[in-house]
Formats: structure tokens, C-alpha cells, sequence
């Protein structure tokens, strides 16, 4: 998947160098249970879940100022701020989003699932990163940097039905003063090279 403006470059035969983005905004999500759900299902079913799943998704973030960067099984990845920058609008982009998605998921029915209702876990994290076309036969938009790891690692510490963003996500946020965050204590979140804690 590459976003428009980096498919258009290729297409007419630029180059397309990596950059540095100084602040964006990146949301991870994954379904709960979906292994032990997956068991429980034919492959068909799965497919179809999936399917159900990121149509719903996919029509929902077409309405925010974000990039769609990819799907790897039960996890969604999204970005603001990138490629194209959007000043101080990211996190709020991804903040609002986030709770769109949240809301959304509520509408998918999936078998073998106790009340037919998926649940998801998201992280939400802002910070600078890097970002380029990877490959040549099927080339990729990629995002590198601390700041795609401590995303991941806000969802895959959050709990069910609910968004963890870390502390600059949380600083940014207030500034607009119509999230309702709370403290949820602290945390030890595993990153590369160590442990940070998250308040």
C-alpha cells in the first residue's frame, strides 16, 4: 500500500527518499482472543471476519486526516502526520479516530464469539519517526522509529474496549481540552533496548 502522493512519484518515475518527520501520531489495534477465535472458526470464517472487520474500518478513517499503513492479521496500523504533515493535527486525528473505531467495532458480528461482539485493544503514541518506500516489485510505505515500537507497545499493554495512549500523546491531547484520559497507574511497558514507564 503506498499513499497517493508516493504512488503519483513513482508512477512518473521519481525517486522517492526516505524522511524525517519530527512529530506524527501512529495507532495500533489488535482483536482480542483472536487467536483462541480463529481455533473456533473455519478458515472461510476468518477471511470473512477480516474482511467484515477492515471494510468497517477502512470506510470510517476515510473521513480523518490519516494514512492507512498496513494489516498484518487481526492488527491495523494507521498514521497522521504522514506523509504529508498536518502540523499540530495528528493526535487529535488519531484521538478522534480512535474512539470512532472503537464505537465501530460494536456493529461486527462474529461467529463463535461469546455475544457475537469483537473486542479490540488500542495504543496510541505521537512522536518522530522515519518513513519511505521499501522494495521494488511490491513496493511498501514503511514507518521506523522508537516511536512505531512504543505504539505497539501502548496497544498490546491496553486493556479490552479501551485506547492507551502514552504521556506524550496524553500532553498533546490536553490541549484540547475535549478528551476525557485517565490515569491509569503505573505500568512497566517493555521497549527495544529496556523498560519505560508510563503513567
Amino acid at each position: 500500500m503506498l499513499p497517493p502522493v508516493v504512488a503519483d512519484k513513482l508512477r512518473s518515475g521519481q525517486t522517492v527518499e526516505a524522511e524525517s518527520y519530527e512529530a506524527v501520531s501512529i495507532y495500533f489495534s489488535d482483536i482480542v482472543g483472536f487467536t483462541t477465535i480463529s481455533s473456533k472458526c473455519t478458515p472461510m470464517q476468518v477471511v470473512d471476519l477480516l474482511n467484515s472487520l477492515y471494510s468497517t474500518f477502512d470506510t470510517r478513517i476515510d473521513t480523518y486526516d490519516v494514512y492507512k499503513v498496513e494489516t498484518i492479521g487481526d492488527a491495523y496500523m494507521v498514521a497522521s502526520g504522514v506523509p504529508i504533515r498536518n502540523g499540530d493535527k495528528h493526535a487529535e486525528e488519531i484521538a478522534t479516530m480512535s474512539i470512532d473505531l472503537l464505537t465501530a467495532i460494536k456493529q461486527i458480528q462474529a461467529p463463535n464469539v461469546e455475544d457475537g461482539k469483537l473486542k479490540i485493544r488500542i495504543g496510541i503514541h505521537t512522536g518522530p519517526c522515519v518513513a519511505g518506500v521499501v522494495g521494488h516489485k511490491m513496493p511498501r510505505y514503511c514507518l521506523f522509529g522508537d516511536t512505531v515500537n512504543t505504539a505497539s507497545r501502548m496497544e498490546s499493554s491496553s486493556q479490552p474496549m479501551r485506547i492507551h495512549c502514552s504521556k506524550p500523546m496524553r500532553d498533546m491531547l490536553l490541549v484540547h481540552d475535549k478528551y476525557k484520559i485517565e490515569a491509569r497507574g503505573e505500568i512497566e511497558v517493555k521497549v527495544r533496548g529496556g523498560h519505560i514507564h508510563t503513567i
